[in-house]
This record gives C-alpha cells, structure tokens and sequence, in this order.
C-alpha cells in the first residue's frame, strides 16, 4: 500500500493500545505522524513496545516501510500521561466497547486537549449521537471506525453524529486520503455504520439459513469466497450490478426480498457458542474446530492475504478514471 505524508504531519493521539489501537498507531506512523499512544490499561502499557515492534516488522517483511523501524518508533511516544495529548490536533479513542468507560476517557482528553481539537472514537458498536454528548463542543466528535489491520487495509468509515460539524468531517475525509485509505463519510448516525449494518444483515440471512437446515456454515464461507470474494474488492455491490446488467433486478428482487429472514431474535446457534465460552482463532473454540496450531495459521493467513490484497487494490488503482470513486 502506498503511504503519502500529508503535508502538516500533525501529531495524533491514540488512546487505547489493544490490538486495534496499537494497528492503528502503526497506520499512523507510516503516514508520516508524530503519533501519542496513551495506554489506559496497565496491561496494555506493559505490552505496547512488543506489540509495536512486531507490527512494524510484519510492515517491513510486506514491503509496506519506507525507513528503518527505528525511524518510525523515534516518532511515537507511549504513556499513561493524557497532558502528553495536549499538542494533538486529532485524538482518537480505541478503548472497550462500554459507554461510561468511554465517557471517562473523554473527560480526560478533554481536560488536556485545545476546544477545537477533533475527537473521534473507533466504536463500531455505540451511537456517535451518544457519544459525542460526553464532549465539551461536540461539534469536533465524529467516528473514524478502521479495519484490521490498519496499517494494511484501505477502509476507514468516518461518521458524523447528529451535533458534528460538517466542515471537521470533511477535515477528517481528506486526512483520511493521506493515510492510504478510501474513506467513506456517512453524514447521518444509523446503528452499525455502512459496514457492520449489511453485515449484521448478512449474517442474519446467513445463520437463518443454517438454522433451517438449508446450508451448512462451510458451504456458505465457501460461497461468499470463491462468489463475492471474486469481484468485491474490485467494483463493491452496486457497480457488481451494473457490470451484470440491470434488466432483471426488479423482478428478482420482487420475487426474492419477501423470502429473507427478518426475524430479530437471536439465533440458538450464538447461544450455544456463549455457552461454551468460544471466541474463535483466540481460543480455538468457535463455529469452527480448530486444532493443532490451525487457529494461528488462520491468523498468518490472513496477515498475508492482507498484504496481498492491498497490493492487487493498489494495481488496480492506478487507473483511477476507470474505478474513481464518485
């Protein structure tokens, strides 16, 4: 992926150093920032310096580093210290999904930080509406939810709330562009965003299906690979339908949308992997058995594809005129 410094390289904070912050501090210094990386958690202050240095390595094995690791963790500061934000011009917030921890935390950035300063959270889970009523001059609160890895992935999903000012989420878009990334700026607070709301519907349709013994988990995974994963990076879903031509959609869609799921219970399946305390590749107990080292070889796998696609959306980049975003 191809890094350009935006020309003021202004110093960002960071607070929260999970492995979605610390992703984020190293998308970060790659772009040419001073970044501040306050660790809330005594944990996540102990295990920062390992972290950072792994990942940077991984940056440099992708051919994703532009100079040696040490150039860029010259450039980073890692604390327990919220005065240490007092020069940022953006802070953002990586912490647990929990509003009153949130809410704490935002008292602290904006005890230390100047009024105008931009605040933004990477919930992906809580309204920003919400949030951003924690925040003297909430005008400067807005979500900027990244993917993981995000020093190696080209989303970013910026979203106003209802009191955020149009003009710093504009700011925020264009900054966006010089961290490598194509940003998408939802100017209206809806529950999940763009990407986890067509997600959470897509799962719905999917475990339904699995529910009613129509497919298996496998088959659908194996569908969404091998169909949608063939040509969604490239073109999205509503290009994929001009490219298939849109004479027969009405009458598909007609036929097909009343016989999708619209249930808003849960499904047993989730129940039973609560039950068992599954969390997936983290512990090798999810909706998959994972054996032998295979969940970390799940974890590799995906780090590479990850470079991988990176690189293929770069390539097909290059020719903007034919896939410029409008």
């Amino acid at each position: 992926m191809a890094h350009q410094h935006h020309p003021t390289e202004i110093n960002i904070g960071v607070v929260g150093l999970g492995l979605m912050g610390s992703s984020i501090v190293v998308a970060l210094l790659l772009s040419g920032h001073r970044v501040i990386g306050i660790a809330p958690l005594a944990e996540d202050m102990e295990q920062a310096p390992e972290k950072f240095n792994s990942q940077l390595l991984h940056c440099e094995k992708s051919g994703l580093l532009t100079y040696p690791i040490a150039h860029y963790l010259s450039k980073l500061t890692i604390s327990t210290d919220y005065s240490l934000l007092r020069d940022c011009e953006l802070v953002l917030e990586c912490i647990i999904e929990k509003e009153h921890i949130k809410e704490q935390v935002y008292q602290k950035i904006t005890n230390v930080v100047g009024e105008d300063v931009v605040i933004a959270s990477n919930t992906s889970a809580i309204p920003i509406s919400t949030l951003q009523n924690y925040v003297r001059n909430p005008q400067r609160f807005m979500g900027i939810h990244w993917a993981e890895p995000a020093y190696a992935t080209r989303f970013l999903e910026i979203t106003c709330g209802e009191k955020t000012a149009a003009e710093r989420a504009e700011w925020a878009f264009e900054l966006a562009h010089s961290w490598g990334k194509e940003p998408t700026l939802l100017k209206k607070d809806i529950r999940g965003f763009i990407t986890n709301r067509l997600m959470y519907a897509v799962y719905r349709e999917g475990l339904s299906m699995v529910e009613n013994n129509e497919a298996s988990i496998a088959d659908i995974d194996k569908a969404f690979r091998y169909d949608e994963g063939s040509w969604m990076t490239l073109m999205g879903i509503f290009r994929r339908m001009d490219m298939m031509g849109l004479k027969n959609f009405f009458e598909t869609f007609k036929a097909n949308f009343p016989r999708l799921s619209n249930q808003d219970h849960i499904p047993t399946i989730m129940q039973r992997i609560i039950d068992i305390d599954a969390k997936g590749t983290q512990n090798s107990k999810g909706l998959y058995p994972y054996q032998n080292g295979e969940a970390k070889e799940w974890d590799r796998a995906f780090s590479l594809f990850n470079k991988d696609i990176s690189v293929l959306a770069d390539e097909y980049a290059q020719n903007r005129e034919l896939i410029k975003d409008r």
